[in-house]
């Protein structure tokens, strides 16, 4: 019976090494690599400091817009230039697990349904890790308190201590940052004011979809409508556009978004409203005011003048903070005068084909805006241009520094960090792949997508049947279109080649571009004397 029990534990032994889960591949020539997430991209804990009990307020379901309202929002202190949490018993703490990656993958793990809305890097992690990157060892990542400004001294210091670690914990390796949305002038402000340190540390630094002369559109409507950092059904889940609202009006980092006054923009973004006016006679004329960027202050000073929250059952007026502003355009004076060490190499990927809002109007020519104070009834109009639908493409591109290489990708700017387009072009400036024949400066990517390949024998004849399909991304729509007949139809181009004892045909149909996509299809045929 003993020897039977042997067997019986050997083989279930030997069965549990079967199916245990092959170990990942790691690569060990891969340098260090660093995320940097974007606004409302770290998930933030809320610390009682009297029980020390902490609790996630950002991103969760249950009792969100409750426990976002009483710990997360804030006032701003224009003498440490930090924003303080109005609950005096409340720290703001982003989680350090799985050496900070879980603070950026899913920002609400325990969401069963609909996760996937919730998905920051998670995507960009999964297919780091299938390359060969290792957490804690060469995969990293930087939460931090979003609500902050991207100089604050706090922050600017942790990412400081991060980057030591790393460097450490890699063997000296230097480091690959990659940032997405505003971790872009996260990072830029680092470099300014940290230069000596940034150069010691990094090696690249990848910024994707960064806002470096402001997403106007975005700031605009937030600060009049608020936001919802998700679109959908998932959203009713979420905190509600005015909640946020009321974080925003007193969060540093969101002035830090506003265009820039000093960019020259091929298209100006302006604040539009439908008004009347009285004329001296007594009649009165509906017309559409334009103001540009910096009149647009004084509307938001008249529109949130009475803006009040209530606290505790006190109410709490929340204006436009001119302070917070004067803060802000400091910080653009920092951010203009970054520029690159010479050892580091700054690559920029920027999304396109995308409507973005740019413009924004309020009212028309029934209902005009009567009272700037009923601004945030009013559901805004955008004029809008190319970009990843938050991001005007012409202001991620200008990044004001020298740059190894800028690559527009059609992608939305939270979805782009998904795009297999962008995996590939990382994983050629990373390294992180060995095709001497790929170049990413090229204006499209080719992606298999269908391969078919069948051989039967009848008759003393072998006949071979392929099918092949690829997509080919593009943000040069000129150049594919002229491959494309008039009518929009797609080409079919047919070719026959024989020889003794062979023949074979192939036909290639290029399909018309479709959102940066143009699809093509190989379908070929051989048919051979058997030997």
């Amino acid at each position: 019976m003993t020897i039977l029990l042997d067997e019986i534990v050997q083989s279930l032994e030997l069965w549990l090494k079967m199916i245990r889960k092959p170990q990942p591949y790691v690569d060990p020539n891969l340098d260090p690599v660093l995320l940097v997430p974007g606004i409302a991209g770290s998930v933030l804990n809320a610390v009682d400091e009297e029980t020390g009990k902490e609790e996630r307020v950002w991103v969760r379901i249950l009792g969100a817009d409750y426990a976002f309202r009483t710990k997360l929002w804030s006032r701003f202190d224009p003498t440490t230039g930090k924003t303080e949490s109005l609950d005096p018993k409340t720290k703001i703490v982003v989680p350090e697990d799985r050496s900070g990656l879980h603070a950026i993958d899913a920002l609400d793990p325990d969401l069963v349904f609909g996760q996937e809305a919730v998905y920051y890097f998670h995507d960009m992690i999964v297919e780091f890790i299938k390359w060969g990157y290792q957490e804690g060892k060469t995969l990293f990542g930087f939460g931090y308190d979003f609500r902050q400004s991207n100089r604050l001294k706090e922050t600017l210091d942790r990412l400081a201590a991060k980057l030591e670690e790393i460097y450490n914990a890699s063997g000296g390796k230097k480091i690959n940052i990659i940032s997405h949305s505003m971790g872009g002038l996260l990072v830029k402000c680092f470099m300014c004011l940290h230069s000596d340190v940034f150069e010691k540390y990094v090696k690249n630094w990848i910024a994707i979809a960064a806002p470096f002369q402001g997403a106007p559109g975005y700031v605009t409507s937030t600060f009049l409508n608020g936001m919802s950092f998700v679109d959908g059904w998932e959203s009713n889940f979420f905190i509600s556009k005015w909640s946020f609202h009321q974080l925003l009006i007193e969060c540093p980092s969101v002035y830090e978004l506003m265009a820039c006054l000093d960019f020259q923009w091929e298209h100006k973004p302006l604040l539009e409203m439908w008004r009347e006016r009285l004329h001296a006679d007594g009649n009165s004329q509906i017309i559409l005011e334009s103001y540009p960027l910096a009149e647009s202050v004084d509307i938001f000073k008249g529109a949130l003048a009475n803006n009040t929250f209530n606290y505790n059952g006190e109410d709490i007026p929340l204006p436009y903070n001119m302070e917070i502003l004067r803060w802000a355009n400091e910080t653009r004076d920092i951010l203009s005068r970054a520029k690159v060490p010479p050892q580091v190499k700054f690559y920029n990927i920027y999304g396109v084909n995308l409507e973005t809002p740019h413009t924004v109007c309020y009212g028309d020519e029934q209902t005009p805006v009567t009272d700037l104070q009923q601004l945030r009834y009013f559901q805004p109009r955008y004029v809008c241009v190319d970009g990843d639908g938050t991001v005007p493409a012409e202001s991620a591109m200008a990044d004001g520094l020298r740059a190894e290489a800028r690559v527009g990708v059609p992608g939305e700017h939270r979805g782009i960090l998904c795009e297999h387009h962008v995996f590939r072009i990382l994983k050629h400036w990373l390294k992180a792949d060995h095709d001497p024949y790929y170049n990413p400066l090229n204006d499209y990517v080719v992606l298999p997508t269908a391969f078919e390949m069948e051989k039967h024998k009848e008759k003393g004849f072998e006949v071979t049947s392929l099918k092949e399909e690829w997509e080919i991304i593009t943000d040069n729509q000129d150049d594919n279109h002229k491959n494309i007949a008039a009518d929009g139809n797609p080409m079919v181009s047919s070719i026959s080649v024989s020889q003794e004892g062979a023949e074979a045909c192939a036909t290639v149909t290029v399909y018309p571009q479709n959102e940066g996509k143009q699809h093509v299809e190989l379908n070929a045929v051989s048919v051979s004397v058997d030997a």
